[in-house]
């Protein structure tokens, strides 16, 4: 039987150090990414509308159109807040393996404890308020939610039934697709997975 090869188990960890860091990274530059696309797209549609300057009589002609566009808006809302709920998983998880290897190390040598201020009981939660993430999944779910009241008033302009309480399904139709994108956001930070 020939010999077993040397490892070299310090390049080894090294080289599963640099991996996972650049996994974090990657993550955050995603979810950057992301977020930015949505909030271009909606940004650039409704720049676009406004740049017609349809007359208010011949409105009512391209609400059906444009309620479907705002339903297509809220759909893509949907998968950015799906994107960005995996992809601050997906951090987390690069940030547990980091730890991990961390705590290899200082099994070995517990003198390089001072060096690390994250640990496996310090790293941030999937769900930190007030976090980056969070924010950006606030901001892409409350435009999410104008998107949807958009697609109501629209629909609602296109068969003439915007009356008072047309607004008030509208208004109901963006807390409805807030409330719906932020749970949705909040049961996909599930990082076991």
């Amino acid at each position: 039987m020939a010999p077993r090869p040397r490892l070299d188990t310090g390049e080894i960890l090294k080289a599963e150090y640099d991996y996972i860091a650049n996994t974090a990274f990657q993550a955050n530059e995603d979810r950057a990414r992301v977020s930015s696309f949505y909030l271009v797209s909606v940004g650039s549609v409704v720049a676009a509308i406004f740049g017609t300057q349809v007359a208010p009589e011949s409105l009512k002609g391209v609400a059906l159109p444009l309620a479907i566009l705002f339903a297509v808006l809220t759909v893509l809302g949907r998968l950015t807040i799906a994107q960005l709920a995996r992809l601050r998983a997906a951090w987390h998880e690069s940030a547990q393996a980091m730890n991990q290897l961390k705590d290899f190390y200082l099994e070995h040598y517990p003198e390089i404890a001072p060096a690390f201020k994250w640990r496996g009981g310090s790293i941030p939660p999937t769900d930190k308020p007030n976090s980056i993430a969070n924010l950006i999944a606030m901001e892409v779910a409350l435009l999410s939610g104008l998107t949807a009241a958009s697609s109501a008033y629209f629909l609602l302009l296109a068969f003439g039934m915007l009356g008072w309480w047309g607004w008030a399904l509208s208004g109901l139709a963006f807390l409805g697709g807030y409330a719906v994108l932020w749970a949705n956001y909040k049961k996909l930070l599930v990082d076991d997975r």
